[in-house]
């Protein structure tokens, strides 16, 4: 069942018009969406390694503008659509640890926070509630998701022909355990912040 699935994903990422559907993943993952744009950066660099830097600057920048609208959510509709989206992540019961910590460290935490498996639409949406430096905000996301989106890109880009055969050998293991990053992810967002 994952293999015609990722022979079809592959096919995908060679056309051209999919870096619309990276850049549209990687927007809407920043304020809504569960699913992260690696799904998509992924395939798309193994299928096209030259293109690596330029894909990489699609998904930081798609997301930074994502986190803007995420940024939104929060300044302007907390009560109505950003309560529900931090309590679908099971982040309010955390609300006030995480909003006195982001009054200390909100640089940092946006910067490490945006990095990680953690969705990042919790951090663009507490940014804009607890109402942080748009500017710095902007900064931020920029560093982290530049960081987190480069790193990935480079690395496939490096070592991509021994990489796309690891993952065609161990695809069931590797998508276990990138479901197992992303429940992971969900889980510390609940117990930890």
């Amino acid at each position: 069942m994952i293999r015609p699935l990722y022979d079809w994903t592959m096919r995908q990422a060679g056309r051209k018009n999919a870096v619309w559907a990276l850049a549209g993943v990687s927007f809407i993952e920043s304020s809504l969406f569960p699913i992260p744009p690696d799904v998509l950066l992924i395939p798309m660099v193994l299928a096209n390694r030259n293109r690596a830097w330029f894909l990489a600057a699609v998904c930081t920048l798609a997301s930074v503008i994502g986190g803007w609208l995420g940024y939104a959510i929060g300044y302007y509709l907390f009560e109505t659509l950003g309560r529900q989206v931090l309590t679908f992540y099971h982040a309010m019961a955390h609300y006030d640890e995480f909003k006195a910590g982001f009054d200390r460290w909100g640089l940092w935490i946006i910067i490490i926070k945006g990095a990680t498996p953690i969705p990042f639409k919790l951090v663009t949406i507490a940014s804009g509630a607890f109402k942080f430096s748009l500017l710095w905000f902007t900064v931020a996301a920029v560093i982290s998701r530049s960081m987190r989106f480069f790193l990935v890109a480079g690395l496939l880009w490096k070592f991509g022909d021994p990489i796309r055969i690891f993952v065609e050998r161990r695809l069931t293991l590797l998508t276990s355990l990138f479901v197992a990053a992303l429940v992971g992810g969900f889980l510390a967002v609940r117990y930890l912040l």
